[in-house]
């Protein structure tokens, strides 16, 4: 039951870093490179907070904490998810993303030969169905590029998921990787900034959102999901992470006033249920 609560709040943090960024970007408060910046500094701020006030917690170690390639990784998901939803709506966005996660967690438990019980082959179903029902009437028509920029968002924060797996002090290590991840996105923000002035800009709502997408969203949010995610396999972890595309679907609908309907509802119940019976009874076996 903790790791499934820990899982929840982690998995609303993520929905609500979807309707976050949508807020910013469709509103034009914020261009989305500036708005990704922002949010890996503030990010790596709070995660260092945190670790400084850990018992263990030494902040120059979050200097030579993670590794680069995780931070790469981050910073492809950052960017391509920050422009993709320039043209997509919270709803779609968080499918596409999300679609995409599951797709590369589940292959990789296949490589691991990983089997699911009979819990879990239900609470797949349950979540994959509701998943289909919700892509018909919230993504028709999407945007191509934003459709493939969130892809690759999704095959970015799946790779970075799986290298966070089995690692020692999460926390040290998801602010060592936000840290590292800075200076790339700078080396992306700095040519707009010189080659393209016009294209950069925010205001103090966008400021707001983007500083809140890093520090709560994305930095807390982090933390809580890197210290449950050794407690799960990669199936769960697939299973899990279906849960934000029906919570930003329905956050995206109230915020941006649109009607809940029906088969919203029903689709989101589906998936949401297919999570608790995913992750309360996994009944996982796995073979050398």
């Amino acid at each position: 039951m903790k790791t499934f609560i820990m899982a929840t709040l982690a998995m609303l943090a993520f929905a609500a870093n979807s309707v976050i960024a949508r807020l910013a970007l469709s509103e034009h408060g914020i261009d989305p490179g500036s708005f990704t910046l922002l949010r890996l500094i503030a990010g790596a701020i709070v995660l260092a907070i945190i670790v400084s006030l850990s018992p263990l917690g030494k902040l120059h170690e979050v200097r030579v904490s993670g590794s680069w390639t995780s931070a790469a990784l981050l910073m492809i998901y950052a960017v391509t998810f920050s422009y993709a939803y320039v043209s997509l709506g919270a709803a779609t966005g968080a499918l596409v993303l999300f679609a995409i996660v599951q797709s590369v967690m589940f292959g990789a438990a296949l490589r691991s030969r990983e089997r699911l019980g009979i819990a879990g082959m239900i609470g797949l179903f349950l979540a994959l169905a509701g998943l289909v029902a919700l892509l018909g009437p919230t993504a028709s028509r999407p945007n191509p590029t934003g459709v493939l920029l969130m892809s690759i968002a999704g095959v970015s924060w799946a790779g970075y998921t799986l290298r966070g797996r089995g690692v020692d002090r999460a926390v040290l290590v998801s602010a060592g990787n936000f840290l590292h991840s800075v200076p790339l996105a700078l080396t992306l923000w700095l040519p707009m900034l010189l080659l393209h002035q016009g294209t950069i800009h925010a205001d103090a709502n966008g400021l707001r959102l983007a500083i809140l997408s890093g520090g709560l969203t994305s930095g807390v949010g982090y933390a809580i999901w890197y210290t449950v995610l050794p407690s799960l396999t990669r199936t769960q972890s697939g299973i899990v992470q279906m849960a934000p595309a029906p919570l930003a679907t329905l956050g995206g609908l109230a915020l941006l006033g649109e009607p809940i309907t029906a088969k919203i509802f029903i689709a989101s119940l589906f998936i949401l249920s297919g999570v608790l019976i995913g992750v309360l009874k996994p009944k996982l076996k796995a073979h050398d």
